[in-house]
């Protein structure tokens, strides 16, 4: 599966984006899915997860109850609204995919075998 993160850009503290991750193939469905993101001189970390009915959903501590990862089998995509951007939320964002009908935690990016090109978030102050 080929994977391409897009809606990144400039917004400023307190405000909002939306990220899309738009999936090829026709087995999208069979996919768990995975938003990282990676700081400048910082590992890249989990951002949030979703098995691949929608049914579970995974989130870092920090960004409870501000971000939301949803999915459209349908469309072959997968989103994160985030909400309430912090400075810290500044990074690259990746969406990646593992083929497993596992609804477990995956926050370990070794478990994602698909990973699309990043998309830049920046929050200013």
């Amino acid at each position: 599966v080929q994977l391409q993160a897009y809606g990144g850009g400039l917004v400023q503290g307190g405000g909002s984006l939306s990220l899309s991750c738009a999936a090829s193939g026709r087995t999208f469905s069979r996919y768990y899915m995975g938003w990282f993101r990676q700081a400048p001189g910082k590992e890249r970390e989990f951002v949030a997860g979703i098995s691949y009915s929608g049914g579970s959903t995974y989130y870092r501590d920090s960004v409870k109850g501000r971000f939301t990862i949803s999915r459209d089998n349908a469309k072959n995509t997968v989103y994160l609204q985030m909400n309430s951007l912090k400075i810290e939320d500044t990074a690259i964002y990746y969406c990646a995919a593992e083929r497993t009908f596992s609804t477990w935690f995956k926050y370990n990016a070794n478990e994602y075998e698909y990973w699309g090109h990043g998309t830049q978030v920046t929050v200013s102050s």
